[in-house]
């Protein structure tokens, strides 16, 4: 009698977000290898030997792109099992992270990529497998989270001014917000930031106050998003 146990295999697809220029990019890769050969794809590859799948995520990070997975937050997005989501035999089964970081560098290509770059959100359109659905889910749980947790911190630098955290609100949200209402929400909600006493010069008026993330991970209360 045939076995009716399904032969699968595993990989980690990363959806990797950072803010360039004041706006939402992702990281994407050129494939140079088949299937979708030439095609713009999300970073990632197969789970290895004793790998978990966290592990497989930071490898293929390292050797597609070359960030560190050390300056991003990395969670999972969910996993994407569709019969038809990748031509290959046996069945490919993916879980998708959403990984997020300051203003990274231009990424160095390797392993299966020929090419890395970053994308606008908006622009990262007709990508291989499935990865269009992949990306519009990771986009819109870093938005999600940012109504809920602190995770907006992770998009800025060690010290920044609430203008630059008001900016990746306005990046991941895709809208703009009032100036003194953000300020009192974001200085209000307990552990979200802390004053670190410093100043900027913002070249354009008084130097800003410096912050630095605070010890809270949940926002309470939330910041609630515009529609």
């Amino acid at each position: 009698m045939a076995s009716r146990h399904l032969r699968v295999t595993v990989t980690a697809d990363l959806v990797i977000l950072t803010i360039r220029s004041g706006e939402l990019h992702v990281l994407l890769v050129e494939r140079a290898n088949e299937p979708f050969r030439g095609s713009a794809a999300l970073p990632g590859g197969f789970m290895r030997g004793s790998e978990s799948l966290d592990e497989t995520a930071a490898r293929e990070l390292v050797e597609e792109t070359g960030v560190d997975p050390g300056a991003l937050h990395l969670e999972q997005v969910g996993v994407y099992s569709a019969p038809d989501r990748d031509p290959r035999d046996p069945r490919v089964i993916t879980c998708a992270y959403l990984a997020i970081a300051p203003d990274l560098p231009v990424p160095t290509a390797g392993g299966d990529a020929r090419a890395a770059r970053w994308v606008p959100v908006e622009d990262a359109v007709g990508l291989a497998f499935d990865h269009d659905e992949i990306l519009r889910d990771a986009v819109e749980q870093a938005r999600d989270k940012l109504q809920h947790t602190t995770v907006a911190t992770a998009f800025c630098g060690p010290e920044f001014t609430i203008g630059e955290l008001r900016e990746v609100y306005q990046a991941v949200w895709g809208i703009a917000l009032d100036k003194p209402n953000f300020h009192r929400k974001v200085t209000d909600a307990d552990g979200f930031i802390e004053p670190t006493g410093g100043k900027r010069s913002s070249g354009n008026g008084r130097p800003a106050a410096l912050y630095r993330a605070g010890k809270a991970e949940s926002l309470v209360p939330p910041m609630s998003r515009p529609r």
